[in-house]
């Protein structure tokens, strides 16, 4: 039975100005927890002699509202100890490694398929940063462990939005996001990344999903062909959650996650399919009609995956 007793979080920005911009968001109760993660390293004739964590790198954690009806009641969350690897220092780059994470403060009592085989705390949240600072300047981030649940946003060093976590899967995060299967016992899980939707996209999807017509939810196990190159098709795709490998001419030519926005080519180009697409994943997508779509927006939409995968587009 589903009482929808808590929300999904909207969207978050494109853009962050900095740790203050993401204390503000969790003021306003816009994620569950965030990872600040920052560091600094100097510099001597071009060789990185010292180095260490920023100040404001830590765990920002969120609270939990939850409603009947009317009425609501908001918890705040249990945060656990930030986890931090010692600086990995040679003379041209550093690399800093840092994992956050807790637990929501609502208990959640439930089954498990393993001893204590009940669970009454919420599973736990979590994400592994790794910044690597160079010595000309230069920096990077990387999301190298998280937990299934729920979906992870990662910014750049530039607090550009850069990538997301391409599945998420509620049910083993449920089962087994507690004790020693997080990193807090000393197991951390592997993140699935890719490169976050062009802002075309997120235009498109929040007209796919918020439009007078509601679109069609499918679910394909991985494995599943969605379109196969040459065959008759128009309708559109918002992947909702995992991944879809993209083939053209028999080769692969990447893969897209959450929030890509698929199919345009062949509404466009005489209604027959130029890729496929399989699930690399279980996925989730919303399929929708070319007439509930703007033709000139599917343009500029199969102009930027002509971009993308040089010259080849993914529907």
């Amino acid at each position: 039975m589903n009482l929808k007793l808590a929300h999904w979080d909207q969207p978050l920005p494109d853009q962050l100005a900095g740790p203050e911009a993401v204390q503000e968001l969790c003021r306003l109760d816009k994620f569950r927890f965030a990872n600040v993660l920052s560091g600094w390293a100097e510099v001597e004739d071009g060789r990185i002699v010292a180095a260490g964590y920023g100040d404001d790198s830590d765990l920002v954690m969120g609270s939990t509202t939850v409603r009947v009806g009317k009425l609501g009641a908001t918890f705040r969350a249990v945060s656990l100890p930030v986890l931090r690897g010692d600086p990995q220092r040679t003379e041209e780059r550093v690399t800093l490694t840092q994992t956050v994470g807790g637990a929501t403060g609502v208990p959640l009592p439930r089954p498990v398929p393993h001893a204590p085989f009940m669970q009454w705390q919420a599973p736990i949240v979590w994400t592994t940063l790794l910044l690597t600072i160079h010595a000309d300047g230069r920096s990077d981030v990387e999301l190298v462990g998280a937990s299934a649940f729920p979906r992870h946003w990662v910014y750049d060093t530039r607090g550009h939005i850069a990538y997301k976590t391409g599945l998420t899967e509620q049910s083993e995060w449920m089962s087994h996001s507690f004790g020693r299967r997080t990193p807090w016992g000393h197991s951390d899980r592997e993140a699935l990344v890719l490169t976050v939707e062009s802002e075309l996209e997120r235009q498109l999807s929040t007209e796919i999903m918020r439009s007078g017509q509601r679109p069609q939810v499918r679910r394909l196990p991985a494995g599943t062909v969605l379109t196969r190159q040459g065959e008759p098709g128009t309708d559109i795709y918002l992947v909702l959650d995992g991944v879809l490998s993209v083939d053209v001419d028999g080769e692969a030519v990447g893969q897209v996650g959450p929030g890509a926005v698929l199919g345009e080519r062949a509404v466009l180009e005489g209604g027959l399919r130029t890729s496929t697409l399989t699930a690399v994943t279980p996925v989730r997508i919303a399929v929708t009609g070319k007439d509930q779509l703007d033709l000139d927006r599917l343009r500029q939409l199969s102009d930027l995956h002509d971009r993308e995968h040089h010259g080849v587009s993914a529907d």
